[in-house]
């Protein structure tokens, strides 16, 4: 793992997927994202076997060194601790926060995933993560599913915790203004960015959310 300043958790957050994101495109995809501003990657891939995996998973860990951004894999503790990457992102069915901590060591960035529960993201930050995921907020074309969080959530925990806040779930440049106003420090994209036909621009109009409101006017 490669030390990294815990404040640096803020910003476009942008989540691959093995669909929209194959092997044979996903570098320049991701590179793309950098490009247009993305501070953080995460790679998600449920379905590839392990080699591949590891070798995507390296891959972009080299292009996130090059743009100095951070890499985070979802749900593979292994696969985090082989590849190097910054950290791991653990949902509900995901191995323990103590078992990821044990393994990758305590400068890895450990992020939660707390949907729409505040205690879920109480009891994460007693653990030592490092930062907290909420939502779905919007309609979300990868995981229709999810439950349904709302901005009061957001505000409640920025009040409550000091932790970074993930808002993640059908994000776009026109929604994902209120989700920051809330206390979200980062916002989590997949299709919003790598279902669009120019990766790089709709990075770059999600990170203009970020930018103080007089430069956007």
């Amino acid at each position: 793992m490669t030390t990294h300043d815990k404040s640096s958790l803020h910003g476009l957050y942008a989540i691959t997927d093995s669909l929209l994101c194959p092997s044979e495109n996903l570098q320049n995809q991701v590179r793309e994202a950098l490009l247009g501003g993305a501070r953080i990657i995460q790679y998600r891939d449920k379905k590839g076997d392990h080699p591949k995996r590891l070798s995507d998973v390296s891959a972009l860990l080299q292009l996130c060194r090059e743009y100095n951004a951070l890499l985070i894999v979802n749900d593979d503790v292994k696969l985090a601790r082989q590849s190097g990457a910054d950290g791991v992102h653990l949902g509900k069915d995901d191995p323990s926060m103590a078992i990821a901590r044990d393994e990758l060591g305590e400068k890895a960035i450990i992020g939660i995933s707390c949907y729409n529960r505040l205690e879920l993201a109480r009891q994460a930050a007693a653990t030592g993560a490092d930062y907290i995921a909420f939502g779905r907020f919007f309609a979300s074309t990868i995981k229709p599913e999810a439950v349904q969080a709302d901005l009061e959530l957001l505000t409640d925990a920025n009040k409550e915790l000091e932790l970074p806040l993930v808002a993640i779930g059908g994000i776009t440049p026109e929604n994902g203004a209120p989700l920051i106003a809330a206390g979200a420090d980062m916002l989590a994209v997949i299709h919003g960015i790598f279902g669009q036909s120019d990766i790089q621009a709709a990075s770059r109009r999600l990170c203009r959310l970020f930018e103080p409101e007089e430069k956007i006017l």
